[in-house]
């Protein structure tokens, strides 16, 4: 029997609703310089389309990309024009990435934010961005404080992004993130828990967190996916998991397995 996550969670107080997993799109528009334990081949656009078709089918209403993920938002920008179904779509800005060096460059200066933020919604053919956040190189405070939060929210005040927010780093970054946004998206798995801090303020300032890395980008055993869930949805603050798999069986597997945790 196939399990559907019918919930939905809303991000703060955004009207964003999110299902608690959500597919992440970087194997769909890069396959050099990925932290993944092996290599892969790029899907056509036949095994897209038919993947995510199986994610609505599953419940999964939420579908995380980045300009460093290739070509990854202009493909879903193509492929879901030909699908009637609403998908949540959150995009990153600040991060490039140079397919021919292999290396990623950062910019988080308020000009190319505004043009990383209107390329998006080109390439993702939407006139609202629904969650966009700054894709962090590390120096999370630094970022914050020289105003690329502002900027998004200047932006969503225009009516162009529906929920803010900053895939941070540190600890320190997720806290801040969360005083001048609608959520952060931090690492938090059985390996790693250093950024608890940061999903205990959000549940008590109703702020959302998305999570990164859930399973240590496929490093973790087959065996211990269930307890990483188990850990993860335990926390009340968490909006989403986001994974990222172009296999299908894996990609049903794990909506089984956070049925489950969440039950």
């Amino acid at each position: 029997m196939t399990v559907y996550l019918g919930q939905r969670k809303e991000v703060a107080d955004t009207g964003v609703k999110v299902s608690p997993l959500g597919l992440g799109t970087v194997k769909i528009g890069r396959n050099t310089a990925v932290k993944y334990p092996s290599s892969f081949k790029i899907p056509n656009d036949k095994q897209v389309q038919e993947l995510l078709a199986q994610t609505w089918g599953l419940g999964i209403n939420l579908l995380d990309t980045a300009p460093a993920y290739g070509n990854s938002e202009q493909r879903l920008g193509e492929l879901l024009s030909k699908q009637q179904h609403e998908f949540v779509i959150a995009t990153k800005v600040g991060e490039t990435f140079d397919a021919k060096t292999g290396e990623s460059h950062y910019n988080f200066t308020p000009e190319f934010i505004i043009n990383s933020i209107k390329q998006s919604l080109k390439n993702l053919r939407r006139d609202v961005l629904d969650i966009v956040l700054i894709h962090s190189d590390g120096n999370d405070k630094q970022i914050i404080e020289q105003g690329a939060l502002d900027v998004l929210a200047d932006l969503k005040q225009q009516g162009l992004i529906r929920a803010t927010g900053m895939s941070t780093k540190t600890v320190e970054g997720g806290l801040l993130a969360l005083q001048q946004s609608d959520l952060a998206m931090v690492m938090h798995n059985l390996d790693y828990q250093q950024e608890q801090a940061v999903l205990d303020q959000a549940e008590k300032d109703n702020k959302g967190i998305f999570i990164k890395k859930a399973l240590a980008s496929g490093h973790l055993t087959p065996d211990s996916v269930q307890d990483n869930f188990n850990l993860i949805y335990a926390n009340q603050a968490v909006s989403s998991v986001i994974i990222g798999t172009i296999n299908p069986k894996h990609l049903e597997d794990n909506v089984a397995k956070v049925s489950k945790a969440l039950i």
